[in-house]
């Protein structure tokens, strides 16, 4: 009619529960501030520049537009000239692997470099 809980059953459920409580704080709670801000037009580095540093730069392009604000150690992009603004929209970012994407312009923003951490390790 009914199962009889086991004690192996509970064990078992707790053991989960801490399982996949640490997995999603290594997942979650992995990134750390960045340093750097690269800009990349078209697929070229067009600059990179300090996150300490509060600056306004503007990319230029035949018909496009971009202006992106450094201030107080965040990246926004704070003007686009493209229809659609979900680059605009996306708000400011600092942590590192965080970027913004302007499509129609081919303009990215992402934040690289982190405080004491290693980007990559090569023999």
């Amino acid at each position: 009619m009914f199962k009889v809980i086991k004690k192996a059953d509970i064990i078992l459920f707790f053991v989960l529960v801490i399982l996949s409580s640490i997995i999603t704080a290594v997942a979650f709670g992995g990134a750390e501030k960045g340093s750097t801000v690269e800009v990349t037009v078209d697929g070229k580095l067009y600059g990179t520049y300090s996150l300490d540093k509060d600056q306004t730069i503007e990319i230029k392009q035949d018909k496009a537009t971009n202006k992106i604000t450094i201030k107080d150690g965040q990246v926004q992009m704070s003007d686009s000239t493209c229809k659609n603004q979900i680059c605009v929209e996306a708000g400011a970012i600092c942590e590192t692997n965080q970027s913004i994407v302007c499509l129609p312009n081919k303009v990215m923003i992402e934040i690289v470099g982190g405080e004491g951490g290693f980007d990559a390790v090569a023999n």
